[in-house]
């Protein structure tokens, strides 16, 4: 039974893979800003008060566990501003990159020092971070953080290969949820069964890339 420790767990993609790890007898520590009912109903450990912007939330969050070994880290909390060259908007654009790029490796370098060496952190990105799949423009402030955070992960692949901790970078499809409208192609259910398979396909020598919650690689 492996510890699971993740972001953004009240709803959509992080409420559903905190059931299905649940489901398969982890330990699953769900955190969150707020919690909801149907993470509550779900009865993992819910810690409540987690903002992955705050350093000092994510220091109590370090408190709270106590330095329980994590075996995996999953990164899931994220939000979507949509932004137009005609009608930017800056301080979302901020918030985007406080939210999404700073908050996983906020947290990545809070929890590290609890994550035993065969342990993985995964980050949920997104292929609208891919400079060379970009062939459609727009979403400056979502594209350019998860732009970020992909930078993010790969250097915490290799800084972290000598402790034995693999890290993955994983786009979840376009899934219906309230992040997209629920105009998503795949529901959570199915996205995160994806992602918990490439989570579970993890090596040392796979450390660092891309990859569709399919299973497809793609490109920076």
């Amino acid at each position: 039974m492996a510890h699971v420790v993740l972001t953004g767990s009240n709803r959509g993609i992080g409420l559903a893979l905190c059931r299905q790890f649940q489901e398969r007898g982890d330990e699953v520590t769900a955190t969150c800003r707020t919690t909801s009912e149907a993470l509550d109903a779900l009865g993992v450990n819910v810690q409540t008060g987690i903002d992955v912007t705050s350093d000092a939330a994510v220091a109590d969050l370090v408190d709270r566990l106590q330095g329980t070994p994590i075996d995996r880290l999953v990164l899931c909390a994220g939000i979507l501003q949509r932004q137009t060259l005609d009608h930017l908007d800056i301080e979302g654009i901020r918030t985007q990159f406080e939210v999404n790029a700073l908050g996983p490796l906020r947290m990545s370098a809070a929890l590290a020092p609890s994550i035993p060496a065969g342990g993985s952190i995964a980050i949920i990105t997104s292929r609208m971070g891919s400079i060379a799949d970009n062939t459609s423009g727009g979403g400056y402030g979502y594209r350019m953080s998860k732009a970020a955070v992909n930078m993010a992960g790969r250097s915490l692949a290799h800084d972290l290969r000598d402790r034995g901790i693999a890290v993955s970078l994983l786009h979840p499809g376009w899934v219906q949820t309230d992040m997209t409208g629920h105009s998503g192609q795949v529901d959570a259910e199915t996205s995160a069964r994806g992602l918990i398979a490439r989570m579970d396909e993890l090596t040392l020598s796979t450390t660092g890339t891309f990859w569709h919650a399919q299973g497809d690689p793609l490109p920076w």
